[in-house]
C-alpha cells in the first residue's frame, strides 16, 4: 500500500500567527526558565498537554499504514504519519530524526534514528516515518505496532544526505538513486519532493531510481513506485528482487556516465561496499548507511575495563570489537541509540588508552576524552567510564 506525502497545512490567520509568536517568546523567556528550574518549561507544559512545547519537539501519531500486511493484519514495515508540535522547524528531503520513546516497563527513554520518508516539510507540518521492525529493535517493533494517539519525542531534522536539486533551480542534471531494503526511505523523500514541487523532466533532466529488495512481497511503496514509473515524468524506476545482486556491469549499461552523475546511495553494508567500489571515490557519489558498515577488528591486545565513579564494573581481555559490543558481552547495558555514530546517545568518557573510530579509521590517545562507544574500538588496553 502506498503512502503519499501529506498536504500542506491550511494557512493561519495573521492574528493566530502573532498570538503564537508572542506566546512562544514568553515561554522561552529567561524569567520563566528560572522559575521552572531545574526541570524547565517543557516539563510542566507536557504535564498539561503533551503537544505543548517551548523548545522540545514532540509528535503525535496520526495514522499508521502497515506496508504489505500479512493475513493477520501485522506487518514488518509501517508508515507512521506524525503531527509535530509547533517547535518542529521542518526538514530537507533525505534527513533523519532521533525518535525518543518511553517503553512500557522501562525506566529510561529509548532513542533511535529514522529517516523522514515524506517530502520536505515546513515548520509544524505533518511528516511520515517508514519503519521496519527488527528482531532486536525494541523501538522499531513498538512503532510498527503503534496506534494513533501515541506521543513521541523528536529531535530536529539532522543529516547532510540531502537533495540540492529543485524545480525552482532547474538544471539539466541526471539524478541517480541506488537503494536497498529500508534504505529506500531517504530516496523516496527526495523523489516525492521533486514530484510534489513540479518536477516533470524536460530540459534534459531525468531521474533513475534503482532499488534492490529481497522479494516482491518485501517491496516497500510498491504501488506508489508503479504509479511513478507509469507517469510521464522522466523518472525511470528499476526494481530488482531476490538474488539479483548489484553489479558495476549492469549499472554501466543502465547509466553509462554514472561516475559523473549525481548519485545518492543508501542501503545495507554489502550493497554500499559494491557501490563505493564501482564509483572509485567519485565525488558525485553521496552515501548513507542505515547500519554501521562492516569493520575489521581493532588491535586485540591488553584489557578493557568499564568503570563508574572510580569503581570497576567489569573487565576483560580486549576482543577488538567496539566498546559498546564489548560492554554488552560483559553483561553491561550502556545507553545507546543508532549504533552507527549518528545520534551521540552512547557518548561517554574514555579515561585512558587509544581508540580507533571504525567509520573513519582515525585513532586518538587523548586522556579523559568523550567518545562514541558504538563506533570506537580499543587499540590495546583501555578504560571507559560508563
Amino acid at each position: 500500500m502506498s503512502t503519499t506525502a501529506p498536504h500542506r497545512p491550511a494557512t493561519r490567520s495573521v492574528g493566530q500567527a502573532v498570538t503564537q509568536s508572542v506566546g512562544q517568546r514568553i515561554l522561552r523567556s529567561r524569567v520563566l526558565a528560572a522559575l521552572t528550574t531545574p526541570h524547565g518549561v517543557d516539563r510542566y507544559l507536557e504535564m498539561v498537554n503533551p503537544m505543548w512545547a517551548a523548545e522540545e519537539v514532540r509528535a503525535r501519531v496520526v495514522s499508521v499504514v502497515r506496508e504489505n500486511p500479512r493475513s493477520d493484519g501485522t506487518a514488518a514495515v509501517a508508515t507512521i504519519t506524525l503531527q509535530p508540535t509547533s517547535t518542529w522547524r521542518g526538514h530537507r528531503a533525505g534527513q533523519y530524526v532521533q525518535v525518543g520513546l518511553d517503553l512500557p516497563g522501562s525506566a529510561k527513554r529509548m532513542t533511535r534514528c529514522f529517516t523522514v520518508s515524506s517530502a520536505a516539510s515546513v515548520p509544524g507540518e505533518q511528516i511520515t516515518l517508514t519503519v521496519r521492525a527488527h528482531d532486536e529493535g525494541q523501538v522499531s517493533k513498538h512503532l510498527v505496532a503503534a496506534e494513533p494517539g501515541l506521543v513521541l519525542h523528536l529531535s530536529q531534522a539532522q543529516g547532510e544526505f540531502t537533495l540540492d536539486e529543485s524545480p525552482a533551480t532547474p538544471t539539466n542534471n541526471h539524478l541517480l538513486f541506488i537503494t536497498g531494503g529500508s534504505g529506500i526511505t531517504p530516496a523516496m523523500s527526495m523523489v516525492r519532493t521533486l514530484l510534489r514541487d513540479g518536477y516533470d523532466g524536460g530540459a534534459g533532466r531525468k531521474v533513475t531510481f534503482l532499488h534492490y529488495a529481497r522479494s516482491p512481497e518485501d517491496q516497500i511503496f510498491a504501488d506508489e513506485l508503479a504509479e511513478i514509473a507509469a507517469a510521464d515524468n522522466d523518472v525511470t524506476v528499476l526494481l530488482r528482487h531476490g538474488d539479483h545482486v548489484f553489479s558495476e556491469f549492469e549499472l554501466r549499461r543502465l547509466v553509462p556516465a554514472y561516475r559523473t552523475t549525481d548519485t545518492w546511495a543508501c542501503g545495507p553494508a554489502g550493497l554500499m561496499e559494491l557501490v563505493a567500489a564501482a564509483y572509485d571515490e567519485s565525488p558525485k557519489l553521496r552515501t548513507e548507511f542505515f547500519k554501521a558498515p562492516r569493520t575489521t577488528p581493532g588491535n586485540a591486545e591488553g584489557d578493557v575495563s568499564f568503570t563508574r565513579s572510580g569503581s570497576v564494573l567489569a573487565e576483560a581481555a580486549n576482543s577488538g570489537a567496539t566498546l559498546l559490543e564489548q560492554a554488552e558481552a560483559l553483561g553491561l547495558k550502556p545507553e545507546f541509540g543508532c549504533r552507527m555514530g549518528i545520534c551521540f546517545s552512547c557518548t561517554t568518557r574514555k579515561t585512558e588508552g587509544t581508540v580507533r573510530n571504525v567509520l573513519s579509521g582515525t585513532t586518538s590517545s587523548l586522556p579523559d576524552e568523550d567518545i562514541q562507544i558504538c563506533v570506537s574500538a580499543p587499540e590495546g588496553g583501555c578504560a571507559v567510564e560508563l
